[in-house]
């Protein structure tokens, strides 16, 4: 039976399923996302070296996370969702071993590159979802650290959270958002006018904590405020990466979201700039 917000407030004693929420905030999102998939944003070279460039551009949070994690030299990691390689190479540099789970091919595209000029060969690939994987088949258990950096768009994230407990020796350490991220605001604005229906965000910290927290799992959280920049060279640079994360196919939908960007760019040393800010959450905690 589905339970409505309506009967929660009415009767605060009904015991809610949290992940449950999560499969529900999931589903509206990807439902009101028409072919919006995350992995798939990523399947080209170009969008993951972006990616790549923005997280070099705003190197202060990958510092801050390295060193927010306990590693010693001796240290297995697992990362998943590693994209192209943000984590997973400066935590090469400082660890014995890495292991990668990450299915866009873009992404591990770039991955490779950046290893080769980096001079880094102890990272092992999996080229796969996190729900596709065989902890037993597919990785070589156990890690001392596993960690999960806005990477948490798994349908069933009980199901997920339970394999990296398998895989996990340790600690385990997930970042993801907390309140309204920039995205979402335009997303609500943009949606109804891009897609005709209303845009729904994806499930929060707050669902995943609950989610913890029936697991029997009470983990440190520590929420910080985000800032960083992306840069795009030009307008038409700025469209195409738009045009994939808005979904658009139409003439119309490429003008509305034009004239969005030219009210949130930036023009700034000859290059357009969207400055954003936003509230994450770091939650770890000892296997």
């Amino acid at each position: 039976m589905e339970i409505s917000e309506v009967d929660i407030k009415m009767n605060p004693m009904i015991e809610i399923d949290w992940n449950e929420v999560w499969k529900d905030q999931m589903r509206r999102n990807r439902e009101a996302s028409t072919t919006r998939d995350c992995a798939k944003i990523w399947e080209s070279r170009e969008s993951a070296l972006k990616f790549w460039n923005m997280s070099q551009d705003n190197r202060h949070r990958v510092d801050k996370t390295i060193a927010g994690t306990e590693i010693t030299p001796e240290s297995r990691v697992l990362d998943i969702g590693a994209g192209p390689g943000t984590l997973a190479i400066p935590f090469a540099q400082r660890v014995a071993n890495v292991t990668v789970v990450e299915p866009a091919e873009g992404m591990l595209s770039v991955l490779r590159d950046k290893m080769a000029e980096e001079g880094v060969g102890n990272i092992d690939v999996v080229q796969k979802r996190w729900e596709e994987v065989d902890v037993a088949e597919d990785l070589d258990p156990p890690y001392d650290v596993v960690i999960a950096s806005f990477s948490l768009g798994m349908p069933d994230i009980r199901a997920a959270i339970e394999k990296m407990i398998e895989a996990a020796s340790s600690r385990i350490y997930l970042y993801h958002f907390a309140g309204e991220t920039h995205w979402d605001q335009n997303s609500r604005d943009l949606w109804p006018r891009l897609h005709g229906r209303e845009y729904q965000p994806g499930p929060k910290s707050d669902v995943l904590y609950n989610v913890l927290y029936q697991m029997g799992i009470f983990p440190h959280v520590r929420t910080f405020r985000l800032r960083h920049t992306q840069r795009f060279a030009s307008m038409e640079e700025a469209m195409e990466h738009f045009r994939r994360q808005y979904c658009i196919s139409t003439a119309k939908q490429d003008a509305i979201v034009r004239e969005h960007l030219a009210q949130v760019l930036q023009a700034e040393n000859g290059v357009f700039v969207l400055p954003v800010e936003s509230i994450r959450v770091k939650i770890w905690w000892q296997k």
